[in-house]
């Protein structure tokens, strides 16, 4: 499932393919026909990126809306300049737009949810979504706060969308890494201050995730070229300390990287740099 950098860069690139253009819109896979009908005709207003979420603001044509899109584990984006090409596979939703810069289309193929959202209904999700670290509206101390009442682990804690938006598997296990704190370690054990650390490395490590298009959380002096080790080969590319990275030497104290389910996910921690105490 993308993490939320992904879906802020999905964000900013569909406002500035389709912002202020009037646009087409079209199910080729049949599931979301009342909703193209809807959007055909209105124009793209703004776009935002909420955690994991996706909405595109539409004024006029036949009712417009907010459109939301949670990409889930299987869905994808694809787009391209010009005329778009034919449809292939099971497209939810295509749109085709664009102004000065030319005609642009966008295909919506697999997403947990692509539906239409009043604006009460826009409010209700972002209610129920806790502190995004890449929004300038996120509130760190209140998610803070949250995990610090908790008894829950905290590996598990930081991968709650109600209480910190966008964050997955790889941002929480590389900042735990990089915090020194094991992800087995119960949120209310968190002093203030270690997680006003963490809280400011996902600030950093998220935003350049937007900037890179990809994860990279390992520090220069740790980097293949300073370390003189060969770099990480992984279809989720960039450079991490312990995830996905079980059994291997730890790059910092040579130990072995520990795996363990937790919250029915995987978890990977160093032991010896990762010691149970906050």
């Amino acid at each position: 499932m993308p993490e939320g950098h992904t879906i802020h860069r999905l964000a900013a690139h569909h406002h500035a393919v389709l912002g202020g253009s009037v646009v087409e819109a079209t199910s080729p896979q049949g599931r979301f026909m009342a909703g193209a009908a809807r959007l055909t005709g209105a124009t793209l207003t703004a776009t935002e990126a909420y955690g994991k979420h996706l909405l595109h603001h539409y004024r006029g044509g036949a009712g417009g809306g907010i459109l939301h899109v949670h990409l889930g584990l299987y869905g994808t984006v694809a787009d391209g300049p010009g005329a778009p090409p034919d449809p292939v596979g099971q497209i939810r939703l295509r749109l085709v737009g664009g102004q000065a810069g030319g005609r642009h289309w966008l295909d919506l193929r697999g997403p947990a949810a692509c539906e239409l959202f009043t604006e009460a209904e826009a409010d209700a999700l972002r209610g129920r979504l806790g502190a995004d670290p890449l929004r300038d509206d996120a509130d760190g101390d209140s998610a803070g706060d949250r995990i610090r009442r908790s008894g829950r682990p905290l590996g598990a804690l930081l991968l709650d969308q109600s209480i910190v938006a966008g964050v997955g598997l790889v941002y929480a296990t590389e900042v735990l890494f990089r915090a020194g704190i094991a992800p087995t370690l119960p949120g209310r054990s968190l002093s203030a201050d270690r997680w006003a650390v963490i809280w400011a490395d996902l600030v950093v490590l998220m935003r350049a995730g937007v900037a890179a298009g990809r994860i990279d959380t390992v520090r220069a002096e740790h980097l293949p070229e300073a370390m003189d080790r060969a770099p990480r080969v992984d279809r989720h590319g960039g450079e991490v300390y312990v995830y996905r990275r079980a059994g291997l030497p730890c790059l910092l104290c040579g130990g072995t990287v520990a795996r363990a389910v937790l919250a029915a996910r995987n978890s990977y921690w160093c032991p010896t740099c990762q010691p149970s105490a906050g």
